[in-house]
């Protein structure tokens, strides 16, 4: 289906590794009752496909956002309009949250907390006042409990560091799942490593989603002091049971660390409700800028852990052998912050909250089973995760036999389509599969089905130019 809405198919007649472009095109009608390619079939058996009934639910959908709020979406890349399918990797900004930069940076640029002057009383303001926003966004019962950071990975270090050294002793043990991103493994080596903590590891069920008997059955040992778990698979795209597995681990005294940076930009998340004791998330991922995130952590947690970083903003008092520490959230947070992105992230914040995440799930969801089910009809396709498309979000990883990943990736780009190809940062995940990589195509609220349709027949001439 092309951008006009008419359905079309293709192949491609030439085509230059070297010169990376396509060089020339030759369309077909769907009418043609006699086709001498295979090719040619092949992408009209996927017009077929795109009318068959399971696509009237998607018809009937209307993209939750104004598209043109997004302008990096508008342009040519290569050969084709730009379909940006990696909004898992980062997701694209709203001109409410550029202007919002640019808002501060003109008009209130200066430093926060330390300042009698106008322009620091205002940026203050803009920033504790993105604080609140997150506080009410996540359900979290004080501002204090917010924590800016640069990014969860930083979150999930801060934890690591000012709680695991002061907690963790020889013989304690971590559960980890091997979906875990990078980022959620890492810091916990190092810190199992200098304190002698265990590290567990929750394996796959059949369906290919966080076993919860694995979970269960780790927990039995009652030496567990943290499970750190993903909210949502940045591979497998399945949604782990979080209340579930936080009854489980408070039951047997331990801790839970959630990371939701693939969860909190796409349904509606609330940690009281979820009972989880700290949880981390990206700004980049939910419309905002790079370079700030945040940590949740309940209260007495907080006010028990250790500066992670000394220095300016963080201290009460600063004598010559010792320091006092300020409150929450301060303690926590050394240093000149990240003000701007902070003001970024309260508008992105803002923006969501006017569309609603229950109305950007029920849209993704629908979109997903879109995707996954034409995905699905591609001969020698493998995707990972849940097969029950009800249990999935707007992330499917696959690979077609033959065909390398970061190849498939590379051809796609010639057509405008972007997609991301390697490990995910979940190398543990990948060689629990038996393999190396894979493509991620990732959907978020400003994609829409004409664009899967794009994809997908970008996707049949791309496994064509590299079956040759």
């Amino acid at each position: 289906m092309n951008r006009c809405g008419c359905w079309k198919t293709s192949f491609v007649t030439q085509y230059s590794l070297k010169q990376e472009k396509l060089l020339s095109k030759t369309w077909y009608s769907p009418s043609l009752t006699r086709l001498r390619s295979r090719r040619t079939r092949r992408f009209l058996t996927f017009a077929t496909l795109l009318s068959s009934p399971h696509s009237d639910k998607v018809n009937s959908l209307h993209c939750p956002v104004n598209r043109e709020d997004f302008p990096i979406l508008h342009q040519t890349i290569e050969n084709g309009k730009l379909v940006y399918l990696d909004s898992a990797a980062t997701s694209q900004k709203p001109l409410v949250v550029l202007e919002a930069l640019r808002n501060y940076y003109l008009h209130n640029n200066a430093n926060v907390h330390r300042g009698a002057h106008t322009l620091s009383a205002r940026a203050t303001e803009a920033y504790e006042r993105a604080r609140q926003t997150l506080q009410h966004f996540i359900g979290a019962e004080s501002r204090e409990q917010v924590i800016f950071t640069r990014n969860a990975t930083e979150a999930i270090n801060l934890v690591a560091y000012a709680w695991g050294l002061d907690n963790l002793k020889p013989g304690d043990e971590l559960i980890l799942a091997t979906s875990n991103h990078h980022s959620n493994i890492v810091p916990w080596q190092l810190i199992a490593s200098r304190t002698g903590a265990v590290l567990k590891y929750v394996v796959l069920d059949s369906q290919q989603q966080d076993s919860l008997e694995s979970f269960k059955s780790l927990l039995e040992s009652g030496k567990v002091r943290l499970v750190a778990c993903s909210h949502v698979s940045n591979v497998l795209g399945f949604i782990n049971d979080i209340k579930q597995i936080t009854q489980w681990a408070h039951s047997a005294g331990a801790l839970v660390l959630v990371d939701a940076c693939q969860s909190v930009p796409h349904m509606p998340v609330n940690v009281v409700d979820l009972d989880c004791d700290f949880l981390v998330a990206s700004g980049h991922k939910m419309c905002g800028p790079t370079g700030i995130g945040f940590l949740y952590g309940k209260e007495s947690l907080l006010e028990n852990m250790s500066p992670f970083l000394g220095g300016g903003e963080m201290i009460a008092e600063v004598y010559e052998d010792y320091s006092t520490f300020s409150v929450l959230p301060h303690k926590l947070e050394a240093g000149t912050p990240a003000i701007a992105e902070a003001v970024g992230l309260g508008a992105a914040v803002e923006y969501l909250q006017e569309i609603g995440l229950d109305v950007i799930h029920s849209y993704e969801k629908c979109l997903s089973e879109y995707l996954y089910r034409h995905l699905k009809d591609i001969p020698n396709i493998t995707i990972y995760g849940p097969q029950d498309i009800t249990k999935r979000v707007g992330l499917c990883c696959f690979n077609i036999k033959g065909i390398h990943a970061s190849d498939l990736a590379a051809v796609l780009d010639l057509e405008g389509v972007a997609i991301r190809s390697g490990h995910h940062c979940a190398q543990l995940l990948h060689r629990s599969l038996g393999i190396s990589g894979s493509a991620r195509a990732s959907l978020y609220m400003y994609n829409t089905k004409e664009e899967i349709d794009s994809f997908m027949g970008s996707l049949y001439r791309s496994i064509d130019i590299l079956k040759r």
